[in-house]
């Protein structure tokens, strides 16, 4: 009997140590996890600062060739200022609230219509064709929306992974709400607000 009571208890023991122990790696997993959706959205930030810089260069380079497409000029350097005032307010590597979210996520898909609006703009100009430093700048912004693409896929990825882990600590609440779940990165269908003036003149 008294055998039965120590086989018990060391099966009790070992018990909550598996749990235990499980529950540990699960509570890691979700700060792993919350960490790298941290990283991806600053990856995310990095890749749209980058076409933010190379629109200035790419407006002016279309531009000189085509001076009196100044609407789409505008269009582009108003949805570029859009961006630019969000991304001071996004300031500080936090990972926005899905208000903030959305209004940014559409004044990038602003500025994204603009640039395809350029570079239809250009496509009728037959020395931008051949324009080497437009021929760059140009590789250089399709790249650079590739890497966006990627970079949000991958936030994406790792908002599942955060929101997976937070599932499994169903045993202990506490525990799943130290980890707030950020939105997922969507593009919206406009981007909202009105734009700032811009002049050219």
């Amino acid at each position: 009997m008294r055998t039965f009571g120590i086989v018990t208890l060391v099966l009790l023991v070992l018990g909550v140590l598996v749990v235990g122990g499980g529950y540990v790696g699960t509570y890691n997993s979700a700060r792993n996890a919350s960490a790298d959706a941290k990283t991806a959205w600053g990856d995310i930030q990095a890749q749209l600062q980058r076409r933010h810089d190379l629109v200035p260069n790419l407006v002016a380079t279309v531009k000189a060739a085509a001076a009196h497409e100044k609407e789409t000029f505008t269009a582009v350097t108003e949805a570029r200022a859009k961006v630019g005032q969000l991304s001071v307010q996004l300031q500080g590597g936090a990972i926005p609230n899905a208000e903030v979210m959305k209004q940014f996520a559409a004044a990038q898909d602003g500025l994204s219509a603009a640039l395809s609006k350029l570079m239809v703009v250009a496509e009728k100009y037959p020395d931008l064709k051949v324009n080497e430093n437009f021929l760059t700048l140009q590789a250089q912004l399709e790249g650079t929306e590739n890497r966006i693409s990627v970079a949000r896929q991958h936030y994406n990825e790792k908002v599942g992974d955060l929101e997976k882990a937070k599932t499994t600590l169903l045993f202990g609440g506490w525990a799943a709400g130290n980890f707030e779940l950020p939105p997922r990165f969507e593009s919206s269908a406009a981007a909202q607000g009105g734009p700032p003036k811009v002049s050219f003149d």
